[in-house]
């Protein structure tokens, strides 16, 4: 005899009295503004839905009086022209603290004083053929060698009045070089703007940038000339970036990419809970709030670049959901992704008529002078 099958009779749910959120077409003839754009990308699924999440996110904590924003960097975001987006989010008073790879810094001074990138086209050169050339090769774009023997020059003249009493650390050579720029570049750049804005930038792996090899030939120079040597202390930016984070009531981090700087970034909750647990300093348990993360990298890789938010709630690094932490990831393509999510919150911000503004003042200033 055939055994009756016992499973429960299914129910339908009206999705309207159980508050289901609905999602909608986008509807390009309503579209009218990148933030339209965004808002309606967001009311839809998938990749665009994550976009729409992720401007949400980064609006509520440019908002937060209280939030301490870090933005960490990596990839080649400078050589694929997004600098001008940090300056941005740094100009607009959406970012406080910034985290980088070097090498995307010492890209971002080759545009900041007024050099350029170029288009890598296959057909003019081989690789070995730009070896020779000086060309190297960013994908699908070119750093010319001569840019970073600027990036050289321009590093060793703030290395040159550095006193050998003082270390010196990433945070402080890149507010340094930022007040050069301030002073004598005509170009915008992540570095000017951090200066101006008062907004410290951290490189947690400096000797592997082209500025860390500046450091090292500089220290050549100096060993040559019997001057003294610097001092570089890495662990002066970390105390220096805790300092910061301890200073604020609640954090949030914009992470473009992965790797070291959001690593790094992230491992300051777990020195917080260190200090405290293991009776050094009685500092209680700082995570972040919030938290937007622009990466195509999968989790299933093991990486930290690709690891979720969830899972950084089991380190401590980041507050729960369920006791108000906001997170949003969205796992695509930086130079795709970013001027969605970034330009979005900007013009929520008012922060494009605010710059409107300051040109037309900056205009009727020059007509009057003359």
């Amino acid at each position: 005899m055939a055994k009756k099958n016992h499973l429960p009779e299914r129910v339908l749910h009206d999705p309207v009295r159980d508050r289901l959120t609905p999602i909608y077409p986008l509807d390009l003839s309503k579209i009218h503004s990148l933030d339209d754009l965004v808002r309606a990308m967001g009311r839809t699924a998938f990749t665009a839905r994550q976009v729409g999440d992720a401007a949400d996110v980064l609006e509520a904590m440019a908002r937060d009086p209280s939030c301490l924003v870090v933005m960490t960097l990596s990839g080649a975001m400078t050589v694929a022209k997004m600098g001008l987006i940090f300056c941005d989010l740094i100009d607009a008073g959406v970012v406080h603290a910034i985290v980088s790879t070097g090498a995307l810094v010492a890209h971002g001074l080759v545009e900041a004083t007024g050099r350029s990138h170029f288009r890598y086209e296959p057909q003019k050169m081989t690789d070995e053929e730009m070896f020779w050339a000086g060309y190297n090769r960013v994908y699908d774009s070119i750093e010319p060698e001569v840019n970073l023997d600027h990036v050289e020059t321009l590093a060793h003249r703030v290395l040159d009045a550095w006193d050998p009493n003082e270390v010196v650390s990433s945070w402080r050579l890149h507010r340094r070089i930022g007040e050069l720029l301030a002073r004598e570049a005509k170009g915008r750049g992540i570095l000017k703007s951090a200066y101006r804005r008062n907004v410290p930038v951290y490189a947690p792996a400096f000797t592997d940038s082209e500025l860390g090899l500046d450091f090292l030939l500089h220290q050549k120079m100096r060993q040559q000339k019997g001057r003294p040597l610097l001092r570089f202390d890495a662990f002066d930016d970390c105390e220096h970036f805790a300092q910061l984070l301890f200073r604020s009531e609640r954090l949030g981090i914009f992470t473009i990419g992965g790797g070291v700087p959001r690593n790094w970034a992230q491992q300051f909750t777990v020195y917080s809970e260190l200090l405290t647990r293991r009776g050094y300093e009685k500092v209680g348990l700082k995570r972040y709030q919030y938290g937007v993360r622009i990466c195509p990298e999968p989790v299933y890789w093991g990486g930290l670049s690709g690891s979720t938010y969830s899972e950084a709630v089991s380190w401590g690094k980041f507050v729960p959901e369920r006791e108000g932490g906001r997170f949003a990831e969205v796992l695509e393509d930086a130079t795709v992704a970013l001027p969605l999510v970034a330009g979005a919150v900007l013009e929520r911000l008012g922060y494009f008529g605010k710059k409107k503004a300051g040109r037309k003042r900056s205009a009727a200033r020059a007509l009057v002078s003359v």
